[in-house]
């Protein structure tokens, strides 16, 4: 008896293992979609080693959690990718839709996304995804790609020198000054 319990433990626990969608979490698959992600615009230098990336995702575009551990990205040539991984949803049934979305942030400025937000450094977000997960049939479908996605850029999170606000200030008093004259 006891052995038929451990036995129908472990297939429920591998069962409910498959049971969850899955996606290919890359911003680049050759012959399908080339996203790199940049930093202060999309005609800046691409991310490298110094800045992170997570997957998000959920049912709905309002539940998207963090999936797996952050990422930094690729350097030298690589610059502006992640090391392509598959991407357990535990939130989402396979061959189900998912939201999916790529966060990035400085690796300074917090350990994930929320904290570098919070720190007010700098962030970037893809759009949200509609993706169809793979894990579905059997044998279960590939991770599914994430097609549509496009490059977005990691800004903000810079706050200006006082001495930057001051000056910035008094131009603006010696303009008006002169217009009055």
């Amino acid at each position: 008896m006891k052995k038929a319990l451990v036995i129908l433990s472990s297939l429920l626990v591998a069962v409910g293992a498959f049971a969850q969608g899955q996606v290919n979490f890359a911003n680049r698959v050759v012959g399908s979609y080339d996203a790199p992600v940049f930093v202060g615009s999309l005609t800046g230098a691409k991310a490298d080693a110094t800045y992170m990336a997570q997957l998000y995702a959920g049912p709905s575009a309002t539940s998207l959690a963090p999936i797996g551990a952050p990422v930094p990205f690729r350097t030298g040539a690589a610059a502006g990718y992640v090391t392509s991984s598959t991407a357990v949803i535990p939130t989402v049934a396979p061959g189900a839709v998912a939201q999916v979305q790529i966060r990035a942030w400085a690796a300074a400025a917090g350990a994930s996304y929320e904290s570098a937000l919070a720190a007010n450094g700098a962030t970037g977000q893809s759009a949200i995804l509609a993706i169809t997960t793979g894990g579905a049939g059997s044998p279960p479908s590939l991770p599914a790609n994430l097609d549509g996605l496009t490059s977005f850029a990691i800004g903000g999170g810079v706050i200006p020198e006082p001495s930057v606000l001051a000056l910035g200030v008094l131009g603006g008093l010696a303009l008006l000054i002169r217009r009055r004259k």
